[in-house]
């Protein structure tokens, strides 16, 4: 079965959205962002909408394009590495985000809002290169 172009456009314009607004978090100082719990739930409403949207496409290539299925969220990355897809570095920062995901949804009261400032900071790279790696399946 073919990978369904339309799909992964609006999954990489939802991932770029929220990368966009997420990047102007980048400009607030860590001990602003600390104080902030209105950014703060912005940070993780859009990360996680960046997350999902990455997730929503590693399946879609692995089911499609690889005829597998992951048993997990931070598994499907690593096919799609194992595939030679995406790099291994990338796939293992996208791995923690993933499991990043799973902390917001469902132990959303351990989130470690600097461990979140610093994700913001130094990690909003490797959606946009994820993004654009499924893009070039196309």
């Amino acid at each position: 079965m073919s990978l369904n172009e339309e799909l992964i456009r609006t999954r990489c314009q939802e991932i770029e959205e929220s990368l966009g607004r997420l990047e102007k978090i980048r400009d607030i100082s860590k001990e602003d962002f600390l104080k902030n719990q209105d950014t703060q739930d912005i940070a993780c409403y859009r990360l996680l909408v960046a997350i999902e949207a990455a997730l929503g496409l590693c399946y879609h290539v692995a089911a499609r394009h690889l005829k597998k299925v992951p048993q997990e969220y931070a598994e499907c990355f690593g096919i799609l590495a194992d595939a030679g897809i995406i790099a291994t570095d990338l796939s293992e920062s996208l791995k923690k985000m993933a499991r990043f995901r799973n902390l917001l949804v469902h132990m959303y009261w351990k989130v470690e809002y600097g461990t979140l400032y610093e994700l913001i900071q130094y990690d909003l790279g490797d959606l946009r290169r994820f993004s654009k790696s499924i893009v070039a399946l196309l």
